[in-house]
């Protein structure tokens, strides 16, 4: 098991520089940059966070013509657009940039933000706590509802009970998660409707000073809508997981034998069936929660106003922040390479009889 656990660990560092690779290739070819931000925002007399690379003004630039390599860059004068190259580490050639950003990355160190000042670190370890509390909590919900559900299907498989319920499980699985959040605005966050839920943030204003408990039932009542969207495409898929997890081992031959034996269903069930359809379930919890917390939060941070990771992520691209941009693309692929050998342990923990250490890679 040793042996497997370390090639795995292994094979995680070419994934992650083939990810980093591609990614930082595609960036060489998409239009515009931080350079031509700064640029665009000077030309309109933008300040603020222009003044950090510009020592606070554009005096004389009228006087000078710039590089003709940004468009819009001609009332610029060329030390300026070169200081600027410098600052940003776009003086040096493509696979110096990144094997300097790889080696920073390999030692944590993802440097500042180009357009805020702070520490990219200070700024990811802000925004986490929204993300991880909204996919632990969608993670944990869909499992509630999924697991009994999906049993209940499978040993009521082919009744009235079973065909309507996946009528609605495949609807909600249809339904887009930007659309769902929506629907929930308008009928329960004063969109149309009832104003039942608040409509943005995590917190009422000045709910700091209120005693634990009334901010903790603040903190859910803001999260509740937040939380349903982003558990209804997984809740869907972990219920048809779960009865045919279960209808699988149902079928087999052990089940029938035991039945034979003369053993009540319960104890078939319960004492047989379960432990081995629950196996695949249980163990994809840290593949699903990465799920939810990765590809859900961008649609659920923008509709309902959350500061967290991926309306960070987002952001960082269109501004073309690429620090921030490739920080958290590194941070988000090694934990998810790595809750993905944690999911494969998982099997282990579960069942012993597994072990992926005799297998041959």
């Amino acid at each position: 098991m040793g042996a497997y656990i370390l090639r795995r660990l292994l094979l995680i560092i070419p994934t992650l520089l083939g990810i980093m690779l591609i990614n930082f290739i595609l960036v060489q070819f998409v239009p515009g940059g931080p350079i031509e931000r700064i640029i665009s925002q000077l030309e309109e007399g933008g300040g603020g966070a222009t003044d950090r690379f510009t020592g606070g003004g554009t005096d004389g630039v009228d006087q000078q013509s710039g590089d003709d390599q940004y468009k819009g860059a001609r009332g610029l004068p060329s030390e300026l657009i070169a200081d600027l190259e410098k600052q940003f580490g776009f003086d040096k050639p493509p696979i110096e940039r990144f094997a300097t950003m790889i080696w920073n990355y390999a030692r944590f160190d993802f440097g500042e933000s180009y357009f805020r000042s702070v520490t990219i670190i200070d700024l990811i370890l802000e925004k986490m706590p929204v993300s991880i509390t909204l996919g632990l909590w969608s993670t944990l919900l869909a499992y509630l509802i999924s697991i009994p559900l999906g049993i209940k299907k499978a040993v009521k498989d082919g009744s009235r009970f079973d065909v309507w319920s996946s009528g609605i499980i495949v609807a909600a699985y249809a339904i887009p998660g930007l659309l769902f959040g929506i629907i929930l605005i308008v009928l329960f966050a004063g969109g149309s409707y009832w104003q039942i839920f608040p409509f943005r943030g995590l917190s009422s204003e000045g709910s700091e000073d209120w005693g634990a408990l009334a901010r903790i039932g603040d903190y859910f009542w803001h999260a509740a809508l937040p939380i349903i969207t982003s558990t209804i495409a997984a809740f869907a898929t972990l219920t048809l997981l779960t009865k045919n997890s279960f209808m699988d081992e149902i079928s087999k031959q052990y089940v029938m034998t035991a039945r034979a034996k003369g053993l009540t269903e319960f104890r078939v069930f319960y004492g047989h069936v379960f432990r081995n359809a629950m196996l695949i379930v249980i163990s994809g919890f840290p593949a699903l929660f990465v799920g939810i917390f990765f590809s859900g939060s961008l649609i659920v941070e923008v509709i309902f106003s959350l500061d967290g990771l991926g309306l960070l992520g987002y952001e960082s691209a269109v501004n073309r922040d690429y620090q921030v941009f490739f920080a958290t693309l590194y941070i988000f692929t090694l934990i998810g390479l790595v809750m993905k050998l944690i999911s494969d342990l998982t099997y282990i923990w579960i069942d012993p009889r597994i072990d992926f250490g005799s297998r041959e890679t």
